[in-house]
């Protein structure tokens, strides 16, 4: 399955423009506190059982640290219906290493 993608640039246009979307963290409780995006923190490992807290309506933009998580969680949106999901590429660390540490999202 392709996953649908952004980068961490087109990620930046994109909060930019005002466009409306939920940037949301699949790391675990301790990652989010080190470092975060301000997105909401839904661990991958509880995804499952928080789908109640999504809209299906809504952009969604998923990181993790690298991608990996993210990828899954961006299959995983995908298969429950969620239609206008896309992994963030590179993950967090992209976003640290491309834009800057100190430039949140929300």
């Amino acid at each position: 399955m392709a996953v649908p993608e952004i980068t961490v640039q087109e990620l930046e246009i994109l909060h930019a423009s005002g466009a409306e979307f939920l940037l949301l963290d699949v790391r675990n409780p301790d990652e989010y506190a080190e470092c975060n995006l301000g997105g909401l923190l839904i661990p991958f490992i509880e995804l499952s059982d928080r789908l109640g807290e999504l809209d299906r309506e809504k952009q969604i933009i998923i990181h993790c640290h690298a991608g990996g998580r993210s990828r899954r969680a961006t299959e995983f949106l995908l298969a429950q219906g969620f239609p206008r999901v896309r992994n963030l590429k590179g993950g967090i660390s992209a976003w640290m290493n491309e834009i800057g540490p100190a430039k949140p999202i929300v």
